[in-house]
């Protein structure tokens, strides 16, 4: 099937280069582009389609018919479905970096009376095929389709499921996540977001938080032209607690009573909690530490007591980002979704600043709007 091009008017021919600043350091970057392909996501051409990442909401197996030949979605079998999907993923690998993640929003179908279980249908051979799943994201939704069933609980939740390709060292920023959707702790695989309302054909289009919340921990802000490595945000630990809890504001108090300097702050978090108890048998970091950060260790100890350990999870800063050396000019992060439906991907990317390219095999079965930044739709 040939490939339809339809490019954003807000993209450039020859991308120019503007002096920005990556949160305090200046750096050339290159203006995001939005572009729209038509045809099958099992056959994504390398030469229009570079991206740094896929997100993506298949077609529900055998939930719509949009009246194209050869559909994903409308496979005789659950185990069809997947291997079509299986498909798209393995064409997809030649489009992204080895850094880049594929999240599919995916949920499950009841078939002669029983879940058909495509999720995990599609972990296990995805498993199989080499990919790795670092997360199953729980989306939790206020409300759904109409169910008519008597005999079993109406379904409102789907899945997020995260793949890639390497195990260790894939773009990923929980800062930058934590940050914007929680206080800065560790965040949840539970995301309880309200389905989007939506009058177009397509059976259920996903909120733009959704997508807004997988580009923040995935899709990096600047990514090099010439080596194509991201910049990744280096963290540092401060010595700031999270004052909502009781147990760390009794330990900040108590550090300021007693005048325990950023020093006694830093052995405290070289230490760990490997101070106590097993955990004193367990890691394998104990006594490691210097003479002189065990010191400064014990004497804070000696005043913290029991809040000693409170300093262990304190917050984390952003203190600048890494530089490939190159010395060239930077571009946004691109993300590609091959089902791109109503466009929510799209918008999502160009609203925080990102590139996205989608692509959708019903050109004719479903009304396209016009792609427009800044926009929540």
């Amino acid at each position: 099937m040939n490939l339809q091009v339809n490019v954003s008017d807000e993209r450039q021919e020859e991308p120019v280069p503007t002096e920005v600043s990556l949160h305090g350091t200046p750096c050339k970057l290159e203006k995001p582009f939005i572009k729209q392909l038509f045809g099958d996501a099992r056959q994504i051409p390398l030469d229009q389609c570079g991206a740094d990442m896929v997100v993506t909401s298949p077609p529900y197996w055998l939930k719509r018919d949009y009246g194209v030949e050869g559909q994903i979605g409308q496979e005789p079998t659950a185990a069809g479905f997947v291997s079509s999907l299986l498909s798209c993923m393995e064409n997809w690998k030649t489009v992204l970096p080895s850094w880049g993640s594929v999240f599919i929003n995916i949920g499950d179908t009841y078939h002669r009376g029983s879940l058909a279980n495509t999720p995990g249908r599609l972990e296990i051979a995805a498993q199989d095929a080499g990919w790795t799943i670092r997360n199953r994201i729980i989306w939790v939704k206020d409300a759904g389709m109409p169910d008519p069933a008597k005999d079993r609980l109406k379904s409102r939740h789907e899945y997020i499921i995260h793949f890639t390709q390497k195990r260790r060292d894939y773009f990923y920023d929980q800062f930058a996540y934590a940050a914007k959707y929680g206080n800065g702790s560790g965040p949840s695989d539970v995301w309880q977001i309200a389905l989007r309302r939506d009058t177009s054909n397509h059976l259920a289009p996903y909120p733009t938080e959704l997508v807004d919340r997988i580009l923040t921990l995935a899709c990096p802000e600047q990514v090099c032209t010439s080596c194509g490595m991201p910049r990744r945000r280096l963290i540092s630990r401060t010595a700031e607690l999270d004052s909502t809890r009781p147990q760390a504001k009794r330990a900040m108090e108590l550090a300021k009573e007693h005048g325990l300097t950023p020093a006694h702050i830093s052995a405290i978090q070289a230490t760990g909690i490997s101070d106590a108890g097993k955990a004193m048998k367990v890691q394998t970091g104990t006594g490691r530490n210097s003479a002189a950060v065990k010191i400064l260790a014990a004497e804070a100890k000696a005043v913290l007591g029991g809040y000693f350990r409170e300093f262990t999870f304190a917050k984390r800063e952003s203190i600048g980002w890494t530089d490939c050396g190159c010395g060239v000019s930077f571009r946004p992060g691109i993300v590609l979704d091959p089902f791109m439906g109503t466009g929510t991907t799209l918008r999502a990317a160009r609203d925080i600043g990102r590139s996205a390219i989608g692509i959708d095999l019903a050109q004719k079965t479903e009304s396209k709007e016009p792609i427009r930044g800044g926009g929540r739709n």
